[in-house]
């Protein structure tokens, strides 16, 4: 079974909003937009240049790490630095086996150095099964026709 399709395709699907937040912000703050939002990351941004990603899993650790001081502590602190990206043109394969390699849930998307958005896994999980879905569908009306 072939993987089909790009990182824009997965955009185009979605409400459009990427959510940022500054270094200098909070972890509680991050904790409050992430929980408002219903997400999981947030792309740290300083002079609209993506300067890290914060997401769930580095706000467990810091709380295992530091306990509920960690909430005072500054999100440049606490963020992952170094975020792997894609492009637009990117295929839903190639981030399906980037994320599974490096064991990460939210890529950002960065096109000619601006940011266009981020892609979460359940992006890429929710544009397979509708795929798969649209395969099993002709292959039933293949079989039907025959």
């Amino acid at each position: 079974m072939t993987i089909v399709g790009n990182i824009r395709e997965i955009l185009g699907h979605k409400s459009g909003s990427t959510w940022t937040i500054a270094p200098e912000s909070t972890v509680f703050e991050a904790i409050q937009l992430m929980a408002e939002k219903n997400i999981g990351a947030l792309l740290v941004v300083k002079d609209h240049k993506l300067e890290g990603i914060i997401s769930e899993r580095d706000i467990v650790r810091a709380i295992a790490e530091e306990g509920a001081a960690a909430l005072a502590l500054t999100v440049g602190e606490r963020m992952t630095k170094d975020v792997a990206t894609c492009e637009e043109n990117d295929t839903i394969a190639e981030i399906m086996e980037t994320m599974t390699r490096c064991r990460f849930r939210h890529m950002p998307v960065v096109e000619s150095g601006r940011i266009a958005g981020i892609v979460s896994i359940g992006d890429v999980v929710k544009i397979r099964i509708a795929e798969t879905l649209r395969e099993a569908q002709a292959l039933k009306d293949y079989i039907a026709a025959g």
